[in-house]
């Protein structure tokens, strides 16, 4: 749990309003409040307090409309025992609550200063941290509030309320409510939205887990030195607004805001919602750096986690691929639906990784090896998965056009595909990248029924040897490389039957490659006008990539290149 420093350097969020505080010192001003602040270590568990004053102010702000969902999820209590607790807590604040809008009020009827009442409460709340003082001094504002609008709300149908209601002037209130006195209502409701904004980001902070971002990190010891001056406007306000509230009570709808106190409210909104900026701002720092931690931790974990040994693949998988209880995050390529990731369950997964950059070419020749590998089995007898893991950073931008590609690719694939590359972690990419050293190309990372790696890229083996090389191990690639013989069926197979009938008639056969036209246009003709002349059976093969040959466009085809094979006849 955060803690909270005081830092007298927390006067940088003071705009030049001086006019709005009753000293002109601005260092002063933070000096008397330091002075006040003497924690002494009693904890105020600040989360489910908040939540109960956001929603009192939520229901009872003028013409709020209110999200029923979010307001039952803030009063949700997960167990008895929390509920006991926070029960327990709010027996021992309740006092220090009613002594706080008692003082609010008190000093409103008296037409105290407002800078004076602010000091008076944090010497109140002296013995609390900065977030406790705020969120006790909003839930006495809440109760003032909450009464004022629950009377208001209910008079016209309880008569107990409607004779308190009356001692209140409520009624001659709420008759102007949509006239003369809804600017004023509006301005309120401005400023009680910002107070609660910024109290928000005050709670979220403390929140903060420890274990990730520590008082001396330079990103939250920042953000702390702001967090008192934060405070203090957030408690302005709540003054600003309760002498509102009891001026009206008090003398009625015909009461008259003044153009200076009109001017503080909107002045006062104006700032706080400057100085939520600004926390928001210093917020996504700290949480940038929670997340740094979170994913080296992450990474450190995936590296034990593969230098271990386990009893299946289980462990492996769920680190690789995100998978809660409740989620599945495999799509069946066979039947295109979400499926567990219990399918992987101690078997052979062949792990397919890429960006969305990926060749059809390369996914063709895959796709082939794949379907002629479970002609004669079922799912359940085959000997290997292959999963495609899409490889997205997470800071590039995700639109409509790069859904569409990724689900273009996902549905061209018959094997198992991630649902969604968001679901692979920040640390799972680093680690694709830094240990298995995947780039831009694809890689076929194969892992055994208990998670090892036997081969971190079994991607030409398998194009070379198919689902012969199983269970493309590193040390099954080594045995078949030594059983191979280096002849020219090694290097075409597969790639056009015509080659294969040229080396049975005994042909000569050229390979050749390149991207630069004019080059392979002059070889080609030197090579038919020799092979003419000498009288010799010559083919011409053409090896490369075939986004070479596509930059080369239509000077190919007096070549009569097809797929990846060039015939060149004389």
């Amino acid at each position: 749990m955060a803690q909270w420093p005081g830092h007298d350097d927390s006067q940088q969020l003071i705009r030049r309003d001086r006019s709005m505080v009753s000293i002109s010192d601005d260092n002063m001003m933070m000096r008397q409040i330091q002075a006040t602040h003497a924690p002494d270590g009693r904890e105020v568990d600040v989360k489910p307090l908040f939540n109960l004053v956001e929603d009192i102010l939520n229901r009872a702000t003028f013409q709020t409309d209110i999200d029923e969902t979010d307001a039952q999820a803030h009063l949700e209590i997960e167990d008895n025992a929390q509920q006991a607790g926070f029960l327990a807590m709010i027996d021992a604040i309740s006092f220090t609550i009613d002594r706080i809008s008692c003082e609010i009020a008190c000093k409103a009827l008296g037409g105290s200063d407002a800078h004076a009442t602010t000091l008076s409460l944090f010497s109140m709340l002296s013995n609390y941290s900065w977030d406790a003082k705020l969120v006790l001094a909003l839930a006495a504002f809440a109760l003032y509030y909450g009464e004022f609008w629950l009377l208001a709300q209910i008079y016209s149908s309880n008569q107990l309320a409607k004779s308190m209601a009356i001692l209140k002037q409520l009624p001659s209130i709420m008759e102007h409510t949509s006239g003369p006195l809804k600017s004023r209502f509006d301005t309120l409701n401005n400023l009680i939205k910002a107070m609660m904004g910024v109290t928000r980001c005050i709670v979220e902070f403390k929140d903060m887990p420890s274990n990730y971002i520590t008082q001396d990190a330079p990103e939250f010891s920042s953000a702390m030195a702001h967090i008192p001056i934060a405070v203090y406007w957030t408690i302005r306000s709540v003054v600003a607004c309760a002498t509102q509230i009891t001026t009206l009570t008090g003398m009625g709808h015909e009461f008259v805001i003044s153009t200076s106190e009109a001017w503080e409210l909107s002045t006062l909104a104006h700032k706080l919602k400057n100085i939520h900026e600004s926390l928001k701002k210093l917020m996504a720092t700290c949480y940038r750096h929670i997340e740094e931690k979170k994913s080296h931790e992450a990474y450190q974990m995936l590296v034990k986690l593969f230098d271990s040994i386990h009893i299946d693949n289980m462990k492996v998988l769920k680190a690789l691929i995100y998978a809660k209880d409740d989620l599945q995050p495999l799509v069946d390529g066979s039947t295109k639906r979400r499926v567990n990731i219990e399918v992987l369950r101690r078997k052979n997964v062949l792990l397919l990784i890429s960006d969305l950059d990926i060749s059809q070419e390369e996914l063709s020749i895959l796709e082939q090896i794949y379907n002629e590998s479970r002609l004669h089995l079922t799912r359940q007898e085959s000997h290997y998965e292959v999963v495609w893991i899409p490889i997205v950073d997470h800071f590039i931008h995700w639109d409509d056009p790069t859904q569409k590609k990724f689900e273009t690719l996902q549905s061209s694939m018959p094997w198992y595909t991630v649902y969604h590359p968001t679901l692979i972690d920040r640390a799972v990419i680093r680690y694709v990248k830094d240990v298995w050293h995947f780039k831009n190309k694809p890689i076929l990372v194969v892992l055994d029924p208990q998670g090892r790696v036997v081969s971190p890229n079994a991607l030409h083996m398998m194009w070379i040897w198919g689902s012969n090389a199983f269970p493309f191990t590193s040390l099954r690639e080594e045995a078949l490389w030594k059983e191979e013989t280096w002849r020219l069926e090694l290097l075409v197979d597969g790639i056009d039957p015509l080659v294969l009938d040229w080396i049975k008639e005994g042909k000569y056969i050229f390979l050749y490659g390149g991207d630069d036209v004019e080059w392979v246009r002059k070889f080609t003709t030197a090579a038919r006008s020799v092979a003419n002349t000498a009288r010799i059976p010559l083919e011409m093969v053409y090896v490369g990539k075939s986004t070479k040959r596509d930059k080369c466009g239509e000077s190919w085809q007096p070549l009569q290149l097809k797929s990846l094979v060039t015939s060149g006849k004389t």
